[in-house]
């Protein structure tokens, strides 16, 4: 089973490109970290910090265009995927990504003195249908 469910930080905001045919398809860095701790011998051990590359196709990728940005936290689930490629200078270059089928926004909203109207519309839960072909990232 290739399954993947990230809790992270948005690093900045999304990088996002539309197709042919006006297929989206968005990029986000999301940061996980896994806290440092004190053994019992008292040595320290720091918080860790990974990276990851998600990639979000068609609906979910305009959702993430609309409402994802540098900061936000995020759920995603999705797949690990691979791709290998050489670059212009012929160099061999290796990239892993989490293909995102569902993601979730847990950052507040913001507080504003608005009127009820002209509050922003809270994001759709999007689960997209299989997502297959190569993208510009």
């Amino acid at each position: 089973m290739n399954k993947v469910m990230l809790i992270g930080n948005v690093g900045a905001d999304p990088q996002v490109k539309y197709l042919d045919q006006g297929v989206c398809v968005a990029q986000v860095r999301l940061a996980t970290t896994e806290r440092g701790y004190t053994l019992q011998n008292g040595t320290q051990v720091p918080d860790r910090t990974e990276w990851h590359t998600c990639i979000f196709w068609r609906k979910l990728g305009e959702t993430v265009e609309k409402y994802v940005h540098k900061g936000d936290k995020l759920y995603v689930e999705g797949k690990i995927q691979s791709r290998d490629w050489t670059d212009r200078q012929g160099v061999s270059r290796k990239a892993i990504e989490i293909m995102v089928d569902n993601m979730e926004l847990l950052s507040p909203k913001p507080s504003t003195q608005q009127p009820a109207q002209s509050q922003p519309e809270t994001p759709p839960a999007v689960t997209p249908s299989q997502n297959n072909g190569e993208y510009p990232f």
